[in-house]
């Protein structure tokens, strides 16, 4: 399927489709009761989407664990030796980089609160300002910003990972060229709001257990119907 075809009725077709071969999401089940209820929560994924970036999840879980273990709270850590902090979290690879990234947010965050850990202020702001605030942070991305801003404050902005960029990329609803960023773009812009959050996991299950990277099974009505890679 190209992707000038994709309608807003198509996705919700695909959307309908994927919950058929699987299930339909429950975002409780997947995150949780409300995670904004606790000013710390957001400012917590946003540490544990920096760890995972580039590294499997049980690496991330490690130096998450690793890291709330070894400091007090959010003050301890901003305030941490960088190199004492990079080897805290150096499972979840790239440590120097990724200590410095969590010690710049958050600074960032505490100086836009006026002293506060906390990153509610965002659930007030327009979608495209509060990801522009998060992407101003020297290595906070689209992926990294549009976590955070999905599944703590369910803004309508799609979190683009591995699995999704294969995927939406098989299946026409980005162009095969698109940048990861440009990738966001394309999706926030096709996908109905209210879709985007069960439709990010639902790509992700259909990438982890059909639309591997190599050898995809595409033996399954989803494939067939919407995509036309090397492998189907």
């Amino acid at each position: 399927m190209s992707t000038h075809a994709w309608t807003e009725s198509q996705v919700r077709e695909l959307h309908d489709d994927l919950v058929s071969l699987y299930e339909p999401v429950d975002r409780v089940a997947e995150h949780g009761a409300d995670p904004t209820a606790e000013p710390g929560e957001g400012v917590r994924q946003l540490i544990g989407t920096i760890l995972s970036q580039n590294v499997a999840d049980t690496n991330t879980r490690r130096a998450v664990e690793a890291l709330f273990d070894r400091y007090a709270d959010f003050a301890a850590i901003e305030a941490a030796d960088h190199d004492e902090l990079a080897e805290t979290i150096r499972v979840a690879g790239l440590p120097d980089q990724k200590a410095a990234r969590i010690q710049r947010a958050l600074k960032a965050i505490r100086e836009e609160t006026g002293g506060a850990y906390s990153l509610a202020f965002l659930d007030a702001m327009a979608t495209d300002d509060a990801k522009a605030w998060l992407m101003d942070i020297k290595g906070v991305g689209p992926k990294t910003a549009s976590v955070v801003l999905n599944f703590h404050f369910g803004k309508p902005t799609m979190a683009v990972d591995t699995h999704v960029e294969r995927v939406s990329k098989r299946f026409g609803l980005v162009p095969e060229s698109a940048s990861n960023q440009a990738a966001h773009d394309a999706l926030d812009e096709v996908v109905p709001d209210e879709l985007i959050y069960p439709l990010h996991v639902l790509l992700i299950r259909h990438g982890r257990t059909h639309c591997s990277a190599r050898s995809a099974d595409c033996a399954n009505p989803v494939c067939e119907t919407y995509c036309d890679c090397e492998f189907c």
